[in-house]
């Protein structure tokens, strides 16, 4: 069994194209568990291999591997950081005990960087900064540093090493601590050496910074600090560690990943300051049946089995795929657990490490380890598994909202049923799709986190399934109604040599308040209708507001009363009594004023404070009703009504305005009268197809 003390599980996050994967391919590489050095520009990299990732040359999902340093083992997520694909970045954050978060030391920080570290600090997760790039042209450490101080507050970052040059002059870094320089040379080995001369008093200045941070965090040593005693660099190590794993420093490192230059400075701190399972320390959970019945485990492979399910993967070749994280306890092959959400046993058959787009049997797993296995029956990403007599839930990532919504058909005739099929297998590999119904306008109708998104899944759907899908822009589901009232008759009256048809039925219409939906009235008395008819009358009024009266649409919010009628003792029929409440309604529905009613959204948008004003400004372009402000830090949270119709292209508006750093969520809210330019264009879309049928 191995030694947990000497496990480090930790997920990569910046924005796309910060090297997230090219530094991976780096660490695979130099660690020798690779033997080419994989490159994401060339299609080469281990952990992009999905063909869609290939082609855009950027993470769309996330991908696990491991790999040996100095006798421990550094198990890695390498997460997407494109804005369409953050939800899966958000999910196996939940299975790790760290995180490198990774600036371009010439882009600097960016939205899904700020969005991967609000993540990070909502798990408390202790995490390293590390500037990359630093061979680039412009590269600028120490411009970087401010721009991250700028964007995150705490935990502070604090360089605990400085470069040696920059640019193509970059060649290694020195250690804060010790004060020795960690030169590399093109195949990532280091010397280890003096400070050079010209970065002697540079070095001693950011040291001074360094320690005085790390003091401030150890009441022993800010004494010893502000007494000016000096402390040995082991105890500014043990101190650093301590305020890295409470979330008070995060430290800076200067590396460049596809030069190798940095990478085995980098791991030695990802061993001396980031957590094993042991530091993280126990895992907290609940029981199934009470949310306040704290459960705990002990990250030992003693402990009774804990894991939490952190993807899915759907092959419609291999199966689906699960990969897990174990918090608790051990795994071995051909054994079996108990899925505690959803109170089903699970039996699985070999294990797997995960190792970019392979799998490598394994025979046995345990706290801290990401492991895979196949062909569960009822398992789902967020899912907790546990032995069955030692249940517990551990907390999961909540599925974020999706934020655009397309009309989805197959392109090829017959292939409706196979499309659907592959859209569905996708939804279990991805939480975020979404794929339902509008049973008004009878349109099948695809959500997800934006345009990007559902492209990526489209092409995916076509290499796999062979299916290909189209998108259109989904209708949008308009109600009638009225605002006046009336009383009508209506009569039907048909002779046809034998037995007639009659029907006669007199109603009162007039209009509910809003979302109130359907009444009918039964006003008859002295059996002027017999009471067989009635129903048959109600049902001739619920079928034609169904398909609506002026522009197809459903009728809302009125009630009719049956008020009077006449009968046949012969030619009457619940046939004559349905047509004849059918013309009532419809010849009333025109005396009473109608109106076209248009959904209404509840739309919630969070921006930082410097776009609020561009934000108001376009909600009330989009005829939006604004409910009201909340401040959150530097960000303003603006709720509003807007119709869904203005909404439609909300997400690359959104992201076009505020540049990619707003996000918001919409809910159904209730219908309202559409203007009246809408009214006629809806009415008038409505005639040439009645002319028609």
């Amino acid at each position: 069994m191995k030694d947990v003390s000497k496990q480090r599980t930790l997920a990569l996050l910046s924005h796309g194209g910060a090297g997230k994967t090219s530094l991976a391919e780096s660490f695979l590489f130099l660690t020798k568990v690779s033997t080419r050095l994989g490159s994401v520009t060339e299609g080469t990299s281990v952990l992009d291999f999905e063909p869609e990732e290939i082609k855009r040359k950027n993470s769309l999902s996330s991908a696990f591997h491991s790999f040996p340093w100095k006798k421990n083992q550094i198990t890695f997520v390498d997460t997407p950081g494109g804005e369409n694909f953050l939800n899966d970045t958000r999910t196996v954050l939940y299975g790790v005990d760290s995180a490198i978060v990774l600036v371009d030391a010439v882009d600097m920080v960016k939205v899904s960087t700020e969005k991967g570290w609000a993540f990070a600090d909502a798990l408390n997760l202790p995490r390293l900064l590390v500037i990359n790039k630093m061979d680039r042209e412009r590269a600028d450490f120490f411009k970087t540093l401010e721009n991250i101080n700028e964007s995150f507050t705490k935990p502070k970052a604090i360089p605990v090493a400085i470069p040696v040059g920059s640019e193509d002059a970059f060649k290694g870094v020195i250690d804060l601590l010790t004060l020795k320089a960690h030169l590399y040379d093109e195949t990532g080995k280091a010397q280890v050496q003096a400070v050079p001369t010209d970065l002697e008093l540079e070095a001693a200045e950011w040291r001074e910074k360094l320690v005085e941070s790390i003091c401030e965090n150890d009441d022993v040593l800010i004494e010893k600090f502000l007494e000016g005693e000096e402390i040995s660099t082991e105890s500014l190590e043990e101190a650093l560690k301590a305020a890295v794993l409470g979330g008070h420093l995060a430290p800076v490192i200067p590396v460049a990943g596809i030069k190798l230059t940095g990478l085995s400075y980098l791991l030695d701190k990802v061993i001396d300051l980031l957590p094993s399972p042991l530091d993280r320390g126990d895992i907290q959970g609940h029981l199934p049946d009470n949310p306040q019945a704290v459960v705990v485990r002990k990250p030992t492979p003693e402990e009774s089995f804990g894991g939490l399910v952190i993807k899915t993967i759907v092959d419609p070749f291999a199966g689906q795929l699960t990969v897990i994280r174990i918090f608790s306890g051990t795994m071995t092959p051909d054994s079996g657990f108990l899925n505690v959400n959803r109170g089903q046993k699970e039996r699985y058959g070999q294990l797997f490490a995960m190792e970019g787009k392979a799998q490598k049997a394994v025979d046995q797993a345990g706290p801290g380890d990401i492991v895979a296995v196949s062909k569960l029956k009822s398992t789902m990403t967020g899912d907790s598994l546990s032995d069955e007599n030692s249940q517990i839930i551990f907390p999961a990532s909540p599925a974020m909202m999706p934020v655009v919504s397309f009309a989805v058909e197959a392109k090829s005739k017959g292939d409706e049923e196979k499309v659907f099929a592959a859209i569905n297998k996708m939804t279990i590999e991805d939480v975020t799709l979404r794929l339902s119904r509008n049973n008004q306008t009878k349109e099948m109708i695809l959500s997800g986190m934006g345009q990007v998104h559902l492209d990526a899944t489209l092409e995916k759907i076509k290499r796999k399934y062979n299916v290909e899908v189209i998108l259109k822009a989904p209708k949008v589901a308009f109600k009638e109604t009225i605002k006046g009232r009336t009383k009508v008759q209506g009569r039907y009256k048909k002779q046809t040599g034998g037995k007639g048809q009659y029907g006669d039925a007199v109603i009162e219409l007039e209009p509910l308040p809003r979302g109130e939906g359907f009444v009918f009235e039964d006003k008859i008395v002295g059996g002027v209708i017999p009471r067989q008819y009635i129903p048959a009358v109600e049902k001739g009024i619920v079928e034609t507001m169904a398909n609506g009266v002026v522009s197809g649409n459903p009728v809302v919010d009125c009630k009719v009363s049956l008020v009077f009628g006449s009968y046949h003792d012969v030619d009457s029929s619940e046939m004559a009594f349905k047509i004849a409440g059918s013309m009532a309604f419809k010849k009333g529905f025109m005396e009473c004023t109608p109106t076209i009613l248009e959904p209404v959204m509840l739309l919630t948008v969070t921006v930082p404070d410097e776009f609020m004003g561009d934000v108001m400004g376009d909600i009330s372009s989009r005829r939006g009703k604004l409910l009201g402000t909340e401040s959150h830090g530097k960000k303003q949270v603006i709720n509003a009504n807007v119709p869904q119709m203005e909404l439609l292209t909300y997400s690359p508006s959104l992201t076009s305005m505020t540049g990619g750093r707003g996000s918001f969520s919409l809910e159904f809210s209730h219908y309202d009268e559409a203007p009246a330019q809408i009214r006629e264009k809806v009415i008038a879309e409505f005639k040439p197809q009645e002319e028609k049928e």
